[in-house]
């Protein structure tokens, strides 16, 4: 026979524990001797004991998976209630009830966080349903690749809280997801009107740049005097519209067609840049001689300014950005010209000639009086008085110049 404190082994290999100060029979092992029918049953309590000690384990390392916990919990409640084995079984089941209040504590702040979460998950769901609404509350204004984007990223979100999130009873998320459900059929019914309008017009856009694209190309063999013609084509291609997939290949013909007609333009510029650029020196040597040109013989330089007129009209254009400066210079000119021709005109006209010999003859009286004024004025005065008289001296002067 074997015994321990916790239990022992008769001489038929009947193996009892003493359980709460009672003995209860656990099992018999024949055929063994009675140590090891003892350690068989000693081994059965060694398992629970280990159970028990993960269990406490699991609670102490903060685990909340609380299902999980209760599940175990009470598996291990059941499995020492009249275990087959020896051992410490009141220990065990005092250990099992020590871990109940952590266990309910665990469940309380799993409960507290599943709610936490279940709030988070609806007041989320609740701003994807709200800014979908805002979507499609201005269909006819908005972007519809950018907002397609945000309207899938919408519903990754939902399905990524409807995965990973709480579970939320479906009465209470049933109503935002028909929210948000209205929401999307309202936007994909919105942008399939869309896209078949932007359909219909590129097709409009698509034959009015064929058409165009006919008639650049037909414009190619007139070369550079097709220019101004191509640039009216040019805004009609711009009134026209986007032609959709076939806009790239309908521009690249457009767009060659018009290379070619500026290509010729280019070399025809070229030329005439060449041909205004010799023009130019030729009429600035003309310009040289016009300015040269004296008016003490008026009959001589007009006659010579003519020439040069002459002569200017025919040599052709010049460079845009010396054209003013040209014509100012020839201008100067027959300025000069013109303002001798009415001095010479002034000085041969009788009533011209008496009306300045009237005035100077009144300056020289004026003169003459404030010349004798000087003569006895106080000093002071003298300053002033020489003033006057030298004023009117330049006066008499231009009078008789222009009787001269």
């Amino acid at each position: 026979m074997t015994s321990n404190e916790f239990g022992r082994v008769d001489d038929k290999n009947n193996v009892y524990v003493i359980d709460a100060g009672t003995e209860r029979l656990v099992g018999q092992y024949p055929d063994v001797t009675s140590e090891e029918a003892m350690a068989f049953f000693t081994k059965k309590f060694d398992d629970l004991e280990a159970q028990v000690r993960i269990l406490e384990q699991r609670i102490a390392s903060g685990i909340t998976d609380v299902k999980s916990l209760k599940a175990t919990h009470a598996t291990l409640v059941k499995d020492c209630t009249e275990p087959k084995a020896v051992g410490n079984l009141t220990s065990l089941r005092q250990r099992l009830a020590a871990v109940e209040p952590a266990i309910a504590e665990a469940a309380e702040k799993a409960s507290a966080a599943r709610e936490e979460a279940i709030a988070q998950a609806m007041k989320d769901k609740e701003e994807i349903a709200a800014r979908a609404e805002a979507i499609v509350a201005n269909l006819g204004g908005i972007n519809w690749k950018k907002s397609a984007t945000e309207m899938t990223e919408l519903f990754e979100r939902w399905q990524a809280i409807q995965k990973d999130g709480p579970k939320v009873p479906k009465a209470q998320t049933d109503p935002i997801w028909k929210r948000f459900s209205q929401s999307r059929a309202k936007f994909e019914s919105g942008r399939r009107a869309y896209f078949s309008t932007l359909d219909s017009k590129f097709k409009e856009a698509k034959n009015a740049k064929a058409e165009l694209v006919a008639k650049a190309e037909t414009l190619v063999s007139k070369g550079a005097k097709a220019a101004g013609d191509y640039k009216a084509l040019q805004e009609q291609w711009k009134a026209a519209g986007k032609a959709g997939k076939a806009e790239e290949s309908l521009w690249k013909s457009f767009r060659a067609a018009g290379d070619a007609i500026f290509s010729a333009k280019k070399e025809q510029d070229a030329e005439l840049a060449t041909e205004h650029k010799a023009n130019l020196e030729k009429k600035l040597e003309l310009l040289k001689q016009a300015e040269a040109i004296k008016v003490d013989d008026l009959d001589k330089a007009k006659k010579a300014i003519s020439e040069v007129q002459s002569a200017l009209s025919r040599i052709g254009h010049v460079p845009k950005d010396q054209v003013k400066s040209v014509e100012s210079r020839l201008r100067s000119v027959e300025a000069k010209i013109s303002e001798a021709q009415k001095e010479a005109w002034q000085r041969s006209d009788p009533a011209a000639k008496a009306r300045s010999n009237s005035l100077a003859t009144q300056l020289e009286g004026v003169i003459a009086v404030l010349e004798t004024e000087l003569s006895s004025a106080p000093a002071a005065k003298k300053k002033e008085i020489q003033a006057q008289i030298d004023s009117r001296k330049a006066l008499l002067q231009a009078a008789q110049n222009a009787v001269d």
